[in-house]
């Protein structure tokens, strides 16, 4: 079950993808992220939302200022869980000849037929530019490249003979363990801390809340 923060809730019709916390994996990194010195709350809880981490920590009893942020957001490197994942939806999927090029400028031409879909997410939300052509989304388990450039709120993913369903579910990045593409592979690509990229995401997109 999932609920919506209010504070970064769009407005009636957008369009946007989801930066999703998990509760469960907060409560669990938290007992183990002693020792940090790190204000976990600052840039409204690193993204994941000030209000609601430190709701979660006063009920565990925790103090914030006694919390190493990496562990208990789980970062890359750390050990932990993520507690933050960003999930788009796929809009719809077209053929895609040999030759043929796809979003701005055509950096990306098919080497042959394929499939792209076009998904929720672009750089409005924390997508950053130069992922394209760089990472990869998971869809239903299996991992498909972005390619081209990625747009303002869409970017395209070649999904081969991979037949997906309009709605479904892509996952940016999030938890390796379940298959999921690391954070550590937005920061390879693009230069950018983990903690710049989760406070941009969760700033950006719509964030909400799973048990």
């Amino acid at each position: 079950m999932t609920s919506t923060l209010p504070a970064r809730t769009p407005g009636a019709g957008t369009v946007a993808p989801v930066a999703l916390v998990s509760e469960h994996a907060l409560r669990a990194n938290a007992e183990r992220a002693t020792g940090g010195r790190d204000d976990v709350l600052a840039a409204d809880g690193w993204g994941h939302g000030a209000e609601w981490v430190a709701s979660v920590l006063a009920d565990l009893g925790r103090d914030a200022a006694a919390l190493d942020a990496a562990v208990l957001y789980g970062l890359p490197g750390s050990g932990a869980t993520p507690v933050l994942s960003l999930r788009g939806r796929a809009l719809g999927t077209k053929p895609l000849l040999r030759g043929e090029g796809v979003s701005y400028g055509y950096t990306h031409r098919a080497s042959d037929d394929t499939t792209v879909a076009l998904v929720t997410g672009g750089y409005a939300q924390g997508v950053v530019r130069s992922l394209g052509n760089a990472a990869t989304v998971a869809i239903d388990g299996r991992r498909h490249p972005i390619v081209g450039r990625v747009a303002m709120d869409v970017c395209v993913v070649d999904v081969g003979d991979t037949p997906i369903p309009r709605g479904a579910e892509v996952v940016f990045f999030g938890d390796p363990t379940a298959g999921h593409p690391s954070l550590a592979e937005w920061t390879d690509a693009t230069g950018w801390s983990a903690a710049e990229i989760i406070a941009a995401v969760g700033a950006r997109a719509d964030r909400r809340v799973s048990a």
